[in-house]
């Protein structure tokens, strides 16, 4: 079973995100939409395509919890369950829970330094 094929995202957490938004737009050219990031478009010959989201989150937020960090990386799978079966299998601290939407299937485990890490299978055909 493959395990992680690409990122598919990364997620800062900042104390002024209108400020820090305009900061990467102003000095590195990052087109920040309205949601609050940009969608990374690349070609890739074998599967077509894909997308790496970038996004700043306000520092309050909970959606890297229980993580302190003030960031998180969201990276690629093909088969989120398998992964997430053998990740537990490993001992590793698994999130009971999943999420599936029409962008996808998401799941999530802490590394060792308590860094959430997001899992995610695209829906198919991206």
């Amino acid at each position: 079973m493959k395990r992680v094929t690409g990122i598919g995202g990364i997620f800062i957490k900042g104390r002024d995100p209108v400020a820090l938004r305009e900061w990467y737009r102003r000095h590195l050219g990052i087109a920040v939409e309205e949601w609050g990031g940009t969608a990374f478009r690349w070609s890739d010959d074998r599967d077509g395509g894909g997308v790496t989201v970038w996004s700043i989150f306000n520092a309050d937020s909970s959606y890297f919890d229980p993580s302190p960090a003030p960031f998180m990386v969201n990276y690629r799978v093909e088969d989120l369950a398998g992964l997430l079966a053998a990740l537990r299998a490993e001992g590793c601290a698994v999130d009971e829970r999943t999420e599936d939407s029409e962008y996808g299937k998401f799941g999530w485990v802490m590394d060792p330094e308590g860094n959430r890490v997001e899992l995610w299978q695209p829906p198919e055909g991206q």
